[in-house]
Formats: structure tokens, C-alpha cells, sequence
């Protein structure tokens, strides 16, 4: 608690308490102190200091300047009562007010100025922080807890994701190698609600109508019967259930086989779709969500489909 005598001693001058009423409800740098208060960048420096050293304002560094505030708790609500007094008594604090939501205007106005300039190619440029992992986690809380079974899970990347949400993750892969390395990734992570199986597409280690959610993420096109990969995803989904399915579109990069161990060059929207719908999902959806900028120009192809109740 700062001294009361030092505190009194701080608000004794009207220019000192003007700029604790304005700083009580925002944060303002010296530059914007002096666009609203009309003083000097020096006299308004020595204000904030003597201000600061009787314990009423605190500043944070933001760039090249800083942020001044009002320190909360000041006094144990001494200054307030003070405050609020002196709103009434000071004549130019309304005129303070206005000017203050002039300057906070301009703030706002430099804000949306530089997304104007980048409308249109923000998505292609690099912004701190944005990444496709932390959007997806963020998705991921939206959804209900499900059991889900991911299909081609390899080392269970992706079903360590959906396990923070789900009710339990079923991950599914034809490798044994890859399965030892996801159990023990789940050992390593702490993770209890997610369960490995050894198993084929088209023969699932998983009994009928168990699951509420199958995923199938880049790993349908490495199965020798798509058609029935899909057919295996219907009989496993409860009623209700939705089948989504992650994978390359149609195109001709041969090296992919040889590369990747992909058994099919991608799928084309039309084919995919008619491969839902033969199975037996309804309101089937199919788009292309992403294209690589770099050669082959892989594209990835998103659908959906859902198990009738």
C-alpha cells in the first residue's frame, strides 16, 4: 500500500490528477498523454514518474514506448473515492474524456489500416502464432466427447490430438512397428483413453456399430480396396455416426508410389463421393480444402458422410 503522504503529495497538482482519471480506464503512452492533455512530452514524463514513485501508476513496455495504467488496489480505495470526486470538480476532465476516445480511435483506425493493406493474402502470409495445429486443437474442444476410430493412425500423431477430447480413440494400423511406437508415445504422454489395435482396413479389429466418429487422415489411399475401407468405416459407426475422410486428390506424381508406398494417386471428388453413397452414407460432402504451392501441387480432398439413424 503506498503512503497516504505520498500519495497526496502526488494528486496535490490538478495536471497529475487529470492524467490518473484518464489512466484509470486506459491503458496511454506519453505520446498519447500529450495529444489529449496538450503538455509537453518532459512535463508529462516528470508527472507519470512522480505518479509512479508515490506508488499510484505502473507501465509496461510495449515496442518501442510504453504503457501507462492505473494501479489497482491504490490506497485500498482512497483514490477512488478521490477520483470520483474529482471528476465532478475538474473542469476539463469531460473534455479530457472526449479527447482521450479521439486518440483511442486513431489506435484502433492503424489497427484496421494494416488489415486493409493485407486483405486478401493474409491466409499466404506469415502471422506469429496462427498454425494449423493450434486452430485444430482449438476445434477440437468444440466437440462432443465421442469414441473415434482412426483408421491408418500410423504412429498416432493425430489420434494423440483427438484423444484430449474424445471419450476414446481407437487407432487402427496394418504396421506393427508403427503400432509399438504409438503405444509407447501414448505411455510416454500420460494418455489412458487411447487404445492401438494391429489390423487391416478392410478387416477392422473393431465390432459393429461401436463408434461415433472414423476418421480416415492421408491413409485411404493406401488401402488395396478403398470401396471396402469405407464399407468397413459404415459397419463400425453407430447410427448417427459420421465418416470424414483426409486425402490426396486425383493427380499423376508416379513417384508417390515409390515414395510414399501409396497405392492409388489420390481420388477424384465424383469417385469419392460415389464411393459413400455405395456403402451407404447420406448427406455426402466433398471439396477440395488445401493446394500445396510447391511441386506435384498436391491438393487435399475433404468428405463426409453420415451414418443414417
Amino acid at each position: 500500500m503506498p503512503s497516504i503522504v505520498k500519495m497526496l503529495r502526488a494528486v496535490a497538482d490538478p495536471n497529475r490528477l487529470r492524467i490518473l482519471l484518464l489512466l484509470s480506464g486506459e491503458e496511454l503512452s506519453v505520446a498519447e498523454l500529450q495529444e489529449i492533455l496538450a503538455m509537453g512530452q518532459s512535463t508529462i514524463s516528470t508527472h507519470l514518474a512522480q505518479l509512479r514513485q508515490a506508488g499510484l501508476v505502473e507501465d509496461r513496455r510495449r515496442g518501442k514506448s510504453s504503457l501507462y495504467s492505473f494501479k489497482n488496489g491504490s490506497a485500498e480505495g482512497t483514490l477512488d473515492r478521490l477520483l470520483a470526486q474529482a471528476r465532478v470538480e475538474i473542469p476539463e476532465a469531460a473534455q479530457d474524456r472526449q479527447a482521450m476516445r479521439r486518440v483511442l480511435k486513431k489506435r484502433q483506425d492503424t489497427m484496421r489500416a494494416f488489415f486493409d493493406s493485407v486483405a486478401g493474402r493474409l491466409g499466404r502470409d506469415y502471422v506469429p502464432g496462427r498454425s494449423w495445429k493450434g486452430l485444430a486443437e482449438a476445434l477440437l474442444r468444440l466437440m462432443p466427447p465421442l469414441t473415434i476410430a482412426d483408421l491408418g493412425a500410423g504412429e498416432g500423431a493425430f489420434s494423440l490430438l483427438l484423444a484430449q477430447r474424445a471419450l476414446k480413440v481407437i487407432a487402427v494400423d496394418s504396421s506393427a512397428r508403427m503400432i509399438e511406437v504409438g503405444r509407447e508415445q501414448a505411455l510416454r504422454h500420460g494418455v489412458k483413453n487411447l487404445e492401438f489395435r494391429l489390423g487391416d482396413f478392410e478387416e477392422l479389429p473393431i465390432k459393429d456399430s461401436k463408434v461415433d466418429l472414423v476418421f480416415f487422415s492421408q491413409s485411404l489411399h493406401h488401402a488395396l480396396h478403398p470401396e471396402r475401407a469405407v464399407a468397413e468405416a459404415w459397419r463400425i459407426l453407430r447410427p448417427g455416426g459420421r465418416l470424414v475422410i483426409l486425402d490426396l486428390a486425383k493427380h499423376r506424381f508416379e513417384e508417390a508410389r515409390e515414395l510414399y508406398a501409396d497405392e492409388w494417386l489420390g481420388f477424384g471428388e465424383p469417385e469419392l463421393e460415389a464411393m459413400l453413397e455405395k456403402a451407404g452414407f447420406a448427406n455426402v460432402q466433398t471439396s477440395v480444402v488445401h493446394k500445396e504451392p510447391e511441386s506435384p501441387q498436391f491438393q487435399t480432398l475433404l468428405a463426409v458422410g453420415d451414418k443414417s439413424g
